[in-house]
């Protein structure tokens, strides 16, 4: 049987490459072969998420009919608590797709199935809220101690300093950009940061 499967993690440093590959293998052993995925790189807190909106569509639709769906974990289309969880779970049975989740050793389909699909959920949200307070925790403590959150600069003070000598020089930002070899809204922004009034391209 052909199959979809749904992929997603939550940063731009992260890939799917790991839960594609046990999905491939679980696939497998059922008999199945995945020709359909649907991968994206977005935080669970939201229920608006591209691909798994389109998804599900497609299972409204009945484009997904008497095919099985396949996720990592059920955390991986979920993490927004019990509701969103049993009730995406029901709107995909309904449209005749069978949910299948690798990693967590459940039958969807059991007697029981809910109270432990309940009680999973509850722990996903659970995890990815206390996940957001250490984040929160760590961005204050690092600001109070005078650190910059986030991503350091792609430009640092010296290849600033030396945007704004060529610039001086009468060199436009795309020239500057392909010479440093960053992106030319990059050195747009760290002009723009260092000399606002000289800044602009020709």
């Amino acid at each position: 049987m052909t199959a979809v499967a749904y992929i997603r993690v939550s940063s731009r440093a992260q890939d799917h490459a790991s839960q594609r590959s046990a999905i491939e293998r679980a696939a497998a052993a059922r008999g199945d072969a995945v020709d359909d995925w649907r991968a994206e790189k977005r935080s669970a807190r939201t229920m608006a998420r591209e691909e798994l909106q389109r998804l599900l569509g497609d299972a409204r639709a009945g484009r997904l009919r008497g095919r099985r769906l396949y996720v990592f974990r059920l955390d991986r289309l979920t993490r927004t608590g019990i509701a969103d969880t049993l009730t995406t779970l029901e709107d995909l049975r309904a449209a005749g797709v069978e949910v299948v989740s690798v990693a967590d050793g459940l039958d969807l389909a059991g007697a029981h199935a809910e109270v432990i699909i309940a009680v999973m959920a509850w722990a996903a949200k659970m995890e990815r809220l206390a996940i957001n307070e250490r984040i929160a925790a760590a961005r204050e403590r690092i600001e109070a101690e005078g650190g910059r959150w986030g991503r350091p600069p792609r430009m640092g003070k010296a290849e600033v300093a030396r945007a704004v000598e060529m610039r001086a020089e009468g060199l436009t930002v795309r020239a500057i950009a392909r010479s440093m070899h960053v992106p030319r809204s990059t050195v747009g922004r760290a002009l723009a940061g260092a000399a606002p009034k000289s800044v602009g391209d020709r």
